[in-house]
């Protein structure tokens, strides 16, 4: 199956049924999706989360329950 675009709050959705939250890479502006257990990630607010996305012109994309960030 194709990966299909979603929305932040169906991304939302699926990340809190996986124990994830949004994170961002220290020092920079890359995003992803964390337990919030990797040094190199710190746990964003999901309004920044949504913010970075759309400043670097970014989408979540899911496909059966798996999630991947992509250019939108």
């Amino acid at each position: 199956m194709a990966m299909q675009k979603i929305s932040v709050e169906q991304a939302k959705k699926i990340a809190e049924e996986k124990g994830l939250k949004p994170g961002r890479v220290k020092g920079t502006d890359g995003v992803q999706f964390t337990k919030g257990n990797n040094e190199r990630l710190e746990v964003i607010s999901w309004e920044e989360f949504e913010n970075i996305l759309k400043k670097r012109g970014l989408a979540v994309y899911e496909s059966k329950g798996w999630m991947k960030i992509m250019k939108a």
